[in-house]
């Protein structure tokens, strides 16, 4: 263990997170990052915490619930951290922890490079100022049109609110992931239509070589094609709730790269990212055990006719 390590896991509970001498900081191992779990529970202790490491087997996918006992722990904590190969951002259990007042950073595979470099490195107030910003025109829109290589993808965001996760979660309740850096949104179950190409990465198959071409009638995708989309059909699953358009996010974090890793891809500047699956956890109404996110590189975007993205350059400033 590396002071290193140690210092960048007591930058986070710090700055990022507010943890204090007398608060309970639990840390979510599914066994996979034992290095950066332990530098989270020395960093708790450090700082005079009542600090704890659950480990838990690794869940099968993204979404999938942790078990009971951990999901009872996360209520209980005032500070939550995961660093786990697959996301508990969309699950009860997250919702339900910062209901009762946790404080929440989700780690999805996070990488020791990552962890001391890269997205962890930016500006958070930058980077809050500007999710902020675009959170607010997610919210107030009511309308999204995305454009790509000639693909045209549409859906409805009217009545659902943008959600700014931007890697500062200090109050009680705040949660989101971290290293982050993006806003996004439920799009209206149903109303999605269109296609759309997937050419930065997909979670469950990393960097694309060639990108992928989805194609999505009234909320639901009915075809995948171009090279592994078979393979990635089949982690995601073919019953209505796991093809549903989930969510729809715009990454605001300039120092976040695309890696194949999905907890920095999807932060990356100048990209947005598409979800499907489970959206109940933020403004949907679709529970499916499964989120898979693609990144899709320099789109242009509007919203309600106004351009918010060209190229993959915002038009808007934090």
């Amino acid at each position: 263990m590396t002071n290193q390590l140690i210092a960048a896991a007591r930058n986070i509970l710090e700055q990022c997170l507010d943890l204090k001498h007398d608060e309970t900081l639990l840390v979510v191992s599914d066994s996979t990052r034992p290095e950066i779990c332990q530098a989270l529970r020395l960093a708790g202790q450090e700082l005079g915490a009542e600090a704890l490491l659950l480990e838990m087997a690794p869940r099968e996918r993204s979404g999938q619930e942790p078990p009971d006992v951990v999901a009872v722990a996360m209520k209980q904590a005032d500070v939550v951290v995961c660093p786990t190969a697959h996301s508990l951002t969309h699950t009860r259990a997250r919702q339900e922890a910062a209901a009762a007042g946790a404080r929440i950073a989700t780690m999805p595979g996070i990488t020791l490079d990552m962890f001391e470099h890269g997205p962890i490195t930016a500006n958070y107030s930058e980077v809050a100022r500007l999710t902020q910003r675009v959170a607010d025109i997610l919210t107030h829109g009511k309308h999204v049109r995305v454009v790509k290589d000639g693909a045209v993808f549409t859906c409805s965001i009217e009545g659902r609110a943008g959600i700014p996760s931007t890697g500062v979660y200090r109050e009680r309740g705040q949660s989101g992931n971290l290293p982050s850096g993006e806003a996004y949104i439920a799009p209206l179950e149903g109303t999605a239509e269109g296609e759309l190409i997937v050419d930065g990465s997909m979670v469950g198959l990393g960097l694309l070589n060639e990108p992928l071409r989805l194609t999505v009638r009234q909320g639901l995708l009915v075809r995948a094609d171009g090279d592994r989309a078979q393979e990635w059909l089949a982690k995601l699953g073919d019953s209505d709730a796991a093809r549903n358009v989930a969510e729809l996010g715009i990454g605001t974090n300039r120092k976040a790269r695309l890696t194949g890793v999905i907890l920095e891809d999807e932060k990356a500047y100048g990209t947005i990212h598409v979800a499907f699956g489970s959206n109940a956890t933020f403004g949907g109404t679709v529970q499916a055990g499964v989120h898979l996110d693609g990144v899709i590189r320099r789109p242009t975007v509007y919203v309600d006719g106004q351009l918010v993205m060209q190229d993959g350059e915002l038009t808007v400033s934090g």
